[in-house]
């Protein structure tokens, strides 16, 4: 980690500023545009979250994804929150993520890349400025990084402030995330301890027990004969977000000293979402001109042209590795709209790696005004998006959810059967709704079953 990222204040206007002067969608309407100067000045002079060679090698890893020797599993909170900065909320998501990739890696016998949705997705896209209660009319929430929860004039007022908050919050999770990935909790040797706490009376929590017995069984074997792999000491660990607020990551940007490259900063891969994804305009734009992995969110109405457009644009020299697109159709159109997506790109031999999202294009409202999810979608649209790369002769690279390692009652179904009339038991996210640890387990279990057929 000794190849710092050098901060260059001063990138010339018709390179790596150049997405000023392009439509930018979702942007907070800041009220003091002094005080954003402010606080990105001094984000500008912070030290980056992430180093180039880790963004290097996530893209080198991704590259492997789009081959179809290894699968992406990256998942989190909908939007995280500075609240949810705790020791023992990012143990329960990682412990989670974990033991979903034991799962994977048992099922695939390919390697697992692990990219995290935190330290970083503090900022949401929404589909309107405004939210009306009770009469009263305020701003929208938009995540922990503009304004606040809470349905007040003071809350809903977007504070550049919380950008600094955004940062230190990520600094503080990454470090804890470090510590855990490498300091012996992610040692395989304790796949056992990772369910400890869980509801491992579950039908999935039974199943990943019976798998960590044989893990033990194997690791056990293998230390007989004098082998004790390093490698299963330790895990590599990747965190992600959507790029959404582009001041933040504009701040954040640095060049790399080694090479006289751009890196953002912020996070390892950064994502564009369905509701900003204008080839024209300034997110892309900003995003064409960072060396990290990158991804595109492509919704139901994303078409063929859209997706080459995107792989010119972005990956100009189709570097394996660099471009990734999520797909997040739902489970009714992801057979119909997919297939011509992918048919075209790879007749053009463009090297992307494709990830399914099955959260974002299947969530509806319940009776009682919960936004939510059932499971039963949630693999239908998995189940579509590995069917699709089979008739095609491709690789189904990976899958991004939405979750939590905690016991919510937010998206419906799934082995323990939560009804809509348990959504109010404990319904805490921020934004959309996640599975919880029972439920990713569980989806973990069956998408392993559809690596190995």
């Amino acid at each position: 980690m000794e190849n710092l990222m050098t901060t260059q204040h001063t990138p010339t206007p018709t390179t790596a500023d150049a997405w000023r002067g392009l439509p930018a969608a979702q942007q907070p309407q800041w009220p003091d545009p002094e005080l954003l100067r402010e606080v990105t000045d001094g984000l500008a002079h912070a030290p980056a979250l992430v180093f180039a060679e880790e963004c290097d090698r996530l893209r080198e890893r991704m590259a492997a994804v789009a081959r179809g020797e290894a699968f992406l599993l990256q998942g989190g909170d909908c939007a995280e929150t500075f609240a949810g900065v705790t020791a023992d909320a990012i143990n329960g998501k990682l412990r989670t993520l974990l033991q979903m990739a034991v799962v994977l890696t048992h099922g695939a016998a390919v390697p697992v890349v692990k990219v995290g949705r935190i330290a970083g997705q503090y900022a949401k896209p929404r589909s309107r400025p405004t939210e009306t209660q009770g009469g009263v009319t305020l701003p929208v929430y938009r995540g922990d990084a503009v304004n606040g929860l809470a349905f007040t004039p003071v809350d809903r007022r977007p504070d550049p402030r919380r950008l600094r908050r955004m940062y230190e919050a990520s600094a503080a999770t990454l470090n804890l995330v470090r510590a855990f990935a490498t300091g012996g909790y992610a040692d395989l040797h304790q796949a056992h301890a990772w369910n400890r706490g869980f509801v491992s009376h579950s039908p999935a929590g039974r199943r990943y027990e019976e798998l960590a017995a044989e893990i033990d069984r194997s690791l056990r074997f293998m230390a007989a004969c004098g082998v004790d792999p390093q490698e299963l000491r330790a895990v590599e660990f990747f965190a992600g977000h959507e790029g959404l607020l582009l001041d933040y990551e504009a701040a954040l940007t640095r060049t790399d000293s080694r090479t006289g490259l751009r890196y953002a900063g912020s996070g390892h891969l950064l994502w564009i979402g369905e509701r900003t994804r204008d080839l024209d305009g300034a997110h892309v734009e900003y995003f064409s001109r960072i060396r990290n992995p990158i991804a595109v969110k492509l919704g139901p109405d994303a078409t063929a042209d859209q997706a080459l457009a995107y792989t010119e644009k972005l990956n100009p020299t189709a570097e394996p590795g660099r471009l990734t697109f999520v797909v997040r159709m739902g489970a009714d159109a992801v057979r119909d709209r997919l297939p011509t997506l992918v048919a075209k790109v790879t007749a053009q031999a463009a090297p992307v790696a494709w990830v399914c999202d099955p959260m974002h294009g299947n969530t509806f409202e319940a009776p009682s005004g919960h936004k939510t999810r059932r499971f039963e979608d949630i693999l239908g649209e998995v189940e579509g998006f590995f069917a699709v790369h089979r008739d095609l002769g491709t690789h189904a690279g990976g899958i991004h959810v939405e979750l939590t390692g905690d016991d919510v009652t937010e998206c419906i179904g799934g082995g323990e059967e939560v009804q809509v009339a348990d959504l109010h038991r404990r319904y805490e996210t921020a934004c959309d709704p996640r599975l919880n640890h029972n439920q990713s387990l569980e989806l973990a279990f069956l998408v392993a079953q559809m690596l190995r057929t």
